[in-house]
């Protein structure tokens, strides 16, 4: 390498979906929103909330980290807006924790929706006082320095699905599902069908009535059902 490398990088404006678009995505279960995305979108599910009942929708910053380094998660403060969620891509490294309980207090405070990491955090008692969806593969005490190379709002693979700045993110107990900033007024309207589908199905079966879900017919007339009994 000719020269030292940059320790950060940091794309200080990016687009953002219109807060009538993050909530047609508010209170959906994460499920609705991969079948509203054909079934795809959701992280590693190694990725999970510190607490079953954590959830969260929002607006992606992304924050790249390399091994044993959170300076651009540290920096990543500075550049946020209320009700953005914080994407953390350590590439899965798990040699150190990326965050702690008095980086997730202060993102609290500035209005951070949730923060999301497929590597490790730390000081969890902290972590869950300070009342934020924290969501991360796991937890460690080793702490990271702050020496980059880094990237803010670049775009991460995280959790093996690409985050844009701006992507929408929507976190429950099950996982977490990105929608890109581009598909989402699409996904947004096939959520609305999804909803009812499934609201439907479920008075179907309060009511008793059992659904459909295999079609024997056809396939005994397409010759691929045998029965051996």
């Amino acid at each position: 390498m000719i020269g030292n490398p940059v320790a950060l990088t940091i794309r200080r404006r990016i687009e953002r979906p219109a807060p009538a678009l993050v909530d047609a995505f508010r209170n959906a279960p994460t499920g609705f929103v991969t079948d509203a995305r054909n079934g795809m979108g959701s992280l590693h599910h190694g990725i999970k909330p510190l607490l079953p009942e954590m959830s969260f929708v929002g607006t992606a910053i992304t924050c790249y980290c390399g091994p044993m380094d959170i300076l651009a998660c540290m920096a990543a403060l500075d550049f946020v807006q209320p009700g953005d969620v914080i994407v953390i891509s350590t590439a899965g490294n798990d040699t150190a924790a990326t965050i702690g309980d008095l980086w997730a207090i202060w993102a609290k405070r500035i209005g951070v929706a949730a923060i999301v990491c497929d590597g490790l955090v730390r000081d969890v008692p902290g972590l869950l006082a300070a009342d934020i969806p924290v969501f991360a593969r796991g937890h460690c005490p080793n702490a990271g320095f702050r020496n980059g190379p880094g990237e803010v709002n670049l775009g991460v693979t995280c959790g093996g699905i690409h985050v844009g700045p701006g992507d929408i993110v929507v976190g429950d107990r099950d996982g977490v599902v990105v929608v890109p900033l581009a598909d989402a007024e699409a996904v947004a309207l096939r959520l609305d069908e999804v909803r009812r589908k499934e609201a439907d199905a479920e008075a179907k079966v309060k009511r008793g009535e059992k659904l459909a879900f295999w079609n024997e017919a056809d396939l005994l007339d397409k010759g691929l059902l045998r029965y051996v009994d």
